[in-house]
């Protein structure tokens, strides 16, 4: 270059530029090699992200589940407690309430606190009569005036009136939607469950209970708590008005009972009063009767046996009658007056340890005569250890001497009568019995054979004369003497009169027993 200070030198950049393209390649290879690496480290990589993310999405869902599962948990835990708790109060209320058998203290037990442990706020029980009529008798957490109106509207309701007619609980899980709003209108309440009360008779009542908007909605084992509650509630009513209804019942009987009891009680003083009037009559008319009778007897006597001259054999004969009727006559006045002792315990009688075996043998002898004349056979059954017992031994042949006397009269030719007697040392007596075989006692009879001028209607007693007073008589030795006396017989098979004598031992030959001290 023409004028430059120095010379221009001339390079070949050829190698230069072979070198560096050779370069570039060998680096673009390396590079290429080098990404290619990454990129399978980066696959590698993102496969094992992708999977952690799957487990942690697993996981994520896992950990909702429990959330889950502890929140339905601690909610079915929170529903058990609350159910536990309405159980254990209704068991305590039921216990209560079958306890008592007051309607009123029925009513006292059910509270605020039972509602509570139940859980609603409001609880409302009514009865009702057949009518329909409805009476307010527990009311929880609402106004009476509300609870009355409210039941008014009530009663317009198809739905309720269907639950009251088939004894139905419904609630506001079952009830329509008609039928729900109306009630929650009313009652103030979101949640609720009416149930009747049911008894025998039909519906006595409803238990009405119910929550606000705030409380947790009702559940069927709500419904069937409350159910139960109801049918509970209903048995002890039920019970309470039946307990009411036999106490006045028995009141009544009761005062029915004084009343015929002081009736009885005069109606038998009155006959204590005839009684002793009769007795005393009877002893009058028979001290009255046994003067004059005497001296019939004697007059009658002196003329048969002609101190007072000859008399023809006819007038004899008529004066026989009238003293064998005299004879009869004094026996007969005799027996009144011995009765009329008795029951009046006017007699005494010495009462001394006696050889009953002794007695009946000279009783039977006694009245051998008599025997063979009707062909009758006797028999003797008493035991060689049978005790002593103390008696009066006059008044006891007596009672014999009856018993074995009529016992001839109604045993036909050919019979039999047997006398047994049995000691029986644990009631302190012996038993004694006089049976015939002789035609027996009608059934209706036999309850009137101890009464004082009864005689049984039969052929027998139409032919024999007899004044009635004989078994009485009896009878009231044997108790005078504080033992008893009864009879068994049936027609054709004869008859047995049965009798008991208490026996002591070491007793003294002089006591006397005074007649009526028993």
């Amino acid at each position: 270059m023409t004028g430059s200070a120095y010379p221009v030198t001339q390079f070949d950049l050829t190698p230069f530029l072979v070198g560096s393209s050779l370069l570039l390649v060998v680096g673009i290879s390396a590079l290429a090699y080098i990404l290619i690496g990454k990129s399978e480290e980066y696959k590698d990589l993102k496969a094992s992200f992708d999977k952690i993310m799957r487990s942690f999405n697993e996981l994520d869902e896992q950990a909702k589940l429990i959330v889950k599962t502890d929140l339905e948990l601690n909610k079915a835990q929170e529903e058990l407690d609350r159910r536990l708790t309405g159980l254990n109060s209704l068991q305590k209320l039921a216990r209560t309430m079958s306890m008592t058998m007051d309607e009123q203290e029925i009513f006292q037990k059910i509270n605020k606190d039972v509602a509570t442990d139940m859980g609603f706020s409001r609880m409302i029980v009514l009865t009702c009569d057949p009518q329909m009529d409805f009476t307010l008798r527990v009311n929880i957490g609402t106004e009476p005036a509300k609870t009355q109106k409210a039941l008014a509207e009530l009663m317009q309701d198809p739905q309720f009136l269907a639950a009251l007619k088939n004894g139905t609980t419904f609630s506001s899980l079952s009830s329509s939607q008609q039928t729900r709003t109306r009630i929650i209108e009313l009652f103030e309440t979101e949640h609720f469950i009416l149930s009747p009360l049911m008894t025998q008779r039909g519906v006595a009542g409803i238990l009405f209970v119910g929550n606000r908007y705030s409380a947790p909605a009702i559940t069927e084992g709500d419904q069937e708590l409350i159910a139960i509650l109801a049918s509970q509630l209903a048995q002890s009513l039920e019970n309470s008005q039946l307990f009411e209804q036999v106490y006045r019942s028995s009141q009544m009987l009761e005062t029915k009972v004084n009343e015929r009891t002081k009736e009885l009680s005069q109606v038998l003083k009155d006959v204590e009063d005839i009684s002793k009037k009769k007795t005393e009559f009877i002893s009058a008319v028979s001290h009255e009767l046994r003067t004059p009778l005497t001296s019939i007897k004697g007059y009658a006597s002196i003329l048969m046996t002609g101190k007072v001259g000859d008399i023809p054999d006819a007038v004899k004969e008529r004066l026989g009658k009238i003293n064998s009727h005299s004879d009869n006559l004094v026996k007969l006045i005799n027996d009144l007056l011995d009765i009329s002792r008795i029951e009046s315990g006017r007699v005494e009688m010495k009462v001394a340890p006696q050889n009953i075996k002794l007695l009946l043998e000279n009783t039977a002898d006694l009245l051998t005569p008599q025997l063979k004349d009707k062909g009758v056979t006797i028999k003797l059954n008493v035991p060689a250890d049978m005790p002593l017992i103390e008696y009066d031994p006059t008044q006891v042949d007596r009672v014999f001497i009856n018993l074995i006397s009529n016992a001839i009269k109604f045993t036909p030719a050919g019979g039999s009568i047997t006398i047994n007697a049995a000691p029986n040392l644990g009631l302190g007596e012996s038993t004694f019995e006089v049976a015939d075989t002789g035609i027996g006692i009608k059934k209706e009879d036999l309850a009137r054979i101890f009464d004082e001028f009864f005689r049984v209607d039969n052929d027998i007693n139409m032919k024999v004369k007899g004044t009635g007073l004989g078994l009485a008589l009896a009878k009231n030795i044997v108790e005078a003497h504080f033992g008893r006396m009864w009879v068994t017989s049936e027609v054709g098979h004869g008859t047995t009169f049965h009798f008991t004598l208490p026996f002591t031992h070491k007793t003294p030959e002089d006591k006397k027993l005074k007649i009526g001290d028993a």
